[in-house]
């Protein structure tokens, strides 16, 4: 995907390798800047990615990620690429303006806060700070496209790295959307002092974590999104992200663009109806205890009252039955399972897949408080009937009403 030359790379992790054992960024940033003339975001993120390969932690390059944002700054200002408006892209980074905002807002009104000595002066700025909270939560939405779209799409192009970084970012800035919120719900009841400075504090923090991780997508994440994806793909990204929908604050002329374009129909292949043959047989799928139609047995997946996912025997996504639950796109599939974890839960995920394989453990069980609903999550080994691993299936469950049931009901006293 990138012509940079092995001598241009060699410099390029030097650069890293010399700004990781605590070199000036300024310093290095001169002594590279014309060696590094027209570095692209792409291969910057390859050269990280091939740090890590190496052995170099992907926490310390996570870590000084700022620091390469300041040496490089200047060169990525100046290949930073024109977004059609149609383009996804282009609706992620309208998005992040709109954020920014919010949080240059929510600035305001703390500043306002300060020179008061009572919430029942304040009513008005904490509807504000509701209604920036709101919006908060709902840019979930904006993050989930990125997580379950466009990093899937980055990784089957090879660029891991970026996406592995970003994702790690969402989990940082979740805790303090969370935190904002909770704030201003408990605005009545707390001490004005103590949420004046609580709320201050996460105000913030929310500010410093969106500023550097949208610099960070807007200047590395994108343009290589932008360098590797055929059209056909942005059709599909626009797909899945019209699937998981929009933010509510999203520019709503941009949603209205950024609709799938129709696949192009050559004239010569429609001009003649040829007659249609009788279709054949539908396909009958053979199990040992029967056969069944395909569609029906799709029919019959999407009907279970819970949600599974196949992962085969390479840790490799090859199917979902729904995403009732969790959120799952297309996108996922051929993806490795660890990509679709947050980076702080992988070691978990590789343990209960190694217990699978070697056959120490048949499942593996969690359930989470989630939007009021108790979601019971399986993961079980699927073996054939020698007992050969054949690859993990998850079952995710709501069993909040399972849970509460007691005595019994029988068949008899069914009623439509």
């Amino acid at each position: 995907m990138s012509e940079m030359t092995e001598d241009k790379k060699k410099t390029l992790k030097e650069m890293i390798r010399q700004l990781h054992l605590g070199a000036a960024p300024q310093a290095v940033k001169e002594r590279f800047k014309q060696a590094l003339a027209n570095v692209s975001p792409l291969e910057i993120s390859k050269v990280e990615q091939e740090l890590v390969q190496e052995g170099m932690p992907r926490e310390e390059i996570h870590r000084l990620c700022e620091v390469h944002m300041l040496v490089f700054q200047e060169q990525l200002e100046k290949q930073k690429p024109q977004v059609p408006s149609e383009n996804p892209v282009h609706i992620l980074m309208e998005e992040h303006k709109v954020m920014l905002q919010l949080v240059e807002l929510a600035t305001t009104i703390m500043n306002t806060l300060q020179k008061q000595n009572s919430i029942g002066n304040v009513s008005e700025e904490i509807a504000h700070l509701k209604h920036i909270g709101e919006d908060f939560a709902d840019s979930e939405k904006h993050y989930l496209r990125e997580e379950n779209v466009l990093f899937p799409m980055l990784e089957k192009h090879g660029v891991t790295e970026p996406p592995a970084m970003m994702w790690t970012e969402h989990n940082r800035i979740r805790p303090e959307k969370k935190q904002f919120q909770s704030l201003v719900e408990k605005a009545s009841s707390m001490d004005f002092e103590d949420f004046k400075a609580q709320m201050t504090e996460t105000v913030e923090l929310l500010k410093e974590l969106l500023s550097s991780h949208f610099f960070k997508e807007n200047n590395i994440l994108f343009p290589t999104a932008l360098r590797v994806f055929s059209d056909e793909e942005w059709n599909e990204v626009k797909k899945e992200f019209a699937q998981i929908g929009y933010c509510r604050f999203t520019p709503q002329h941009l949603i209205a663009v950024a609709v799938p374009t129709p696949p192009q129909v050559k004239r010569a292949e429609v001009k003649e109806a040829e007659p249609k043959a009788m279709p054949a047989l539908e396909e009958l799928l053979q199990f040992e205890t029967g056969m069944v139609p395909k569609p029906e047995v799709e029919a019959l997946l999407r009907t279970l009252p819970f949600d599974i996912t196949f992962v085969d025997k390479e840790d490799t996504v090859r199917y979902f039955n729904k995403s009732e639950i969790f959120l799952r796109t297309k996108a996922v599939l051929g993806r490795k399972v660890q990509q679709c974890h947050p980076q702080k839960s992988i070691h978990i995920v590789n343990r209960i897949l190694e217990s699978f394989k070697s056959g120490r453990k048949d499942v593996a069980e969690f359930w989470i408080n989630m939007d009021n609903k108790l979601i019971y999550i399986r993961y079980f080994p699927v073996r054939d009937t020698n007992g050969k691993y054949l690859g993990t299936v998850e079952v995710t469950q709501d069993v909040t009403d399972i849970k509460h049931i007691e005595g019994e009901k029988r068949l008899l006293d069914w009623k439509d």
